[in-house]
């Protein structure tokens, strides 16, 4: 069955029993009043042929249901859920969509401000890299290197270890916080 967005409304007045019978079929069918009642409007207007004709825009349109989800939440997830988001600096429906889709997926997205730390420890790391490419080629070369002593490159090689460490954690961590829950 093709579906088309609908933009127009039928308002009728029942009577409350009339209304309640319906609503009892409705949930028999697992369907809301309004899903049971264009059924049967689409139901009857097949009968006399007054199906009407989907214009070609009708046809390749997009069911906006299928990209929209209503989630119903008890109030303590409900309050989980906006604490991850906050803490993450997004929205609460983002937070959800990313996180479903992280695990459809199988992937693990860093937010905005951990992606941006990591960068900066890369850029950090090329800066440190050029200063002792730098050093390696002069002294290669032959000549005299008036830079950092012995301890000095020690001293780097340990900074940088320790860099890698934390980011290796860093992506540890925000890996099992959108498997698990929010990250420690």
């Amino acid at each position: 069955m093709l579906r088309v967005a609908s933009e127009a409304f039928i308002h009728c007045r029942l009577p409350a029993a009339t209304k309640a019978a319906l609503g009892a079929v409705a949930r028999h069918q697992g369907l809301t009043d309004s899903a049971l009642l264009k059924r049967m409007i689409d139901l009857a207007l097949q009968s006399t042929n007054a199906t009407p004709t989907l214009s070609a825009a009708d046809k390749g349109a997009p069911d906006p249901r299928l990209s929209r989800l209503t989630v119903r939440l008890h109030a303590d997830d409900q309050m989980l859920l906006r604490e991850r988001a906050s803490a993450r600096g997004i929205a609460p429906a983002t937070y959800v969509s990313v996180l479903v889709r992280s695990h459809l997926r199988s992937l693990a997205p860093l937010p905005k401000e951990e992606l941006l730390a990591v960068k900066r420890a890369v850029a950090e790391l090329g800066g440190i890299g050029r200063n002792l490419n730098q050093i390696a080629r002069a002294a290669n070369q032959g000549e005299r290197v008036s830079g950092p002593g012995r301890q000095d490159v020690q001293a780097m090689i340990r900074v940088c270890e320790g860099l890698r460490d934390h980011v290796r954690a860093l992506l540890s961590a925000n890996l099992r916080s959108w498997l698990q829950g929010y990250g420690e």
